[in-house]
């Protein structure tokens, strides 16, 4: 056997073994593929959450015997269902803020469902939209003046959420005595009083679900029944929660201030709490200063001592609705 014999036999080997590497290698990576498509297709389910049979808003009737009601109410309770960061954090922020805000709505004789209004306006988070409302509770600069709250480079108000809740009873009130029903009252929040007197003229009815309106106000009344909706019954659209889960309420208390602060900082100081403490509990501060020219009493929400501390908190009863619909649940599996 001559020399080129033998290359050619060596080299006929080597191709072979290198296609015979590379077969094998893409079996092997063909058969992990196949594996794990196979269990994306056996374990990854995604179902259509339920829709209500009945439901209503602040004990008025929502008509979901109409086709179109129906579909509404449907397309936001998916868009609840499936934002999950955002509905979980819906949970946690409710269970500390709502028992501040509640008490306000029923004082003024708000029906309570306005609190899941206030969650969709920004989820119970300090926020500026495009058109730069703010706060809770969304106030324009404008409309937050009308109805009592200081706005300016110093104080702005609408990071109250005491203060900031008071103000919108009083809208509510004031738009109830125009229209005679809460569902408007809700839609004319998102439209405005004007607008939306405009379009119930203009279009010859009286009923929000009557009514042809921009996308916005058309889909905001759903989206607030939607979060009702979700928030009583969380375990039916898939949310189970733990008591450890939820942002507990903290107690606190108040200091009163009627003269100028020249340096908040120094001021937390003598509150033996930091600056950011004071700021986290009194976000309405707008500065490091409170020049306080007319002698205005403000007051300062303080955390009471040691309460900055998780495990120092009050414990979360189980006997909260959302936690005690997580455990009925469990139970049924």
């Amino acid at each position: 056997m001559n020399n080129k014999t033998i290359k050619t036999i060596l080299f006929t080997v080597a191709c072979t073994a290198v296609a015979s590497f590379f077969i094998y290698a893409m079996c092997d990576r063909m058969g992990d593929e196949q594996a794990y498509r196979s269990q994306f297709f056996r374990d990854y389910r995604i179902f259509a959450p339920p829709v209500p049979d009945k439901a209503d808003f602040a004990g008025e009737r929502v008509p979901l015997d109409r086709f179109y009601v129906k579909e509404s109410l449907d397309r936001e309770i998916m868009n609840t269902t499936f934002m999950h960061s955002s509905t979980i954090l819906m949970f946690k922020r409710a269970y500390r803020w709502f028992p501040v805000i509640e008490p306000i709505l029923k004082k003024n004789g708000i029906p309570d469902d306005f609190k899941y209004l206030c969650l969709a306006e920004s989820n119970l988070a300090n926020a500026t939209s495009p058109s730069n409302a703010e706060g809770f509770w969304q106030f324009l600069q404008a409309t937050g003046q009308k109805y009592g709250l200081e706005i300016n480079e110093e104080v702005d108000e609408r990071y109250n959420a005491e203060k900031a809740t008071e103000a919108a009873c009083d809208y509510f009130r004031s738009s109830h005595a125009l229209f005679g029903n809460w569902t408007l009252v809700a839609a004319s929040y998102n439209r405005g009083t004007n607008g939306l007197s405009r379009a119930l003229d203009g279009q010859k009815v009286k009923s929000y679900y009557d009514l042809y309106l921009n996308d916005e106000t058309a889909r905001y009344v759903f989206r607030i029944l939607a979060i009702k909706e979700v928030y009583n019954h969380p375990a039916r659209y898939g949310f189970f929660l733990r008591e450890q889960d939820l942002y507990r309420p903290i107690p606190t208390h108040k200091v009163t201030v009627d003269t100028a602060v020249t340096d908040l900082a120094d001021l937390a100081a003598k509150l033996k709490v930091t600056y950011r403490v004071l700021r986290e509990f009194n976000p309405w501060i707008q500065r490091y200063n409170l020049p306080n020219k007319t002698r205005k009493v403000y007051t300062f929400i303080l955390p009471k001592p040691g309460m900055t501390k998780i495990d120092s908190l009050p414990a979360i009863p189980v006997s909260d609705h959302f936690y005690k619909d997580t455990l009925k649940v469990h139970q049924l599996h």
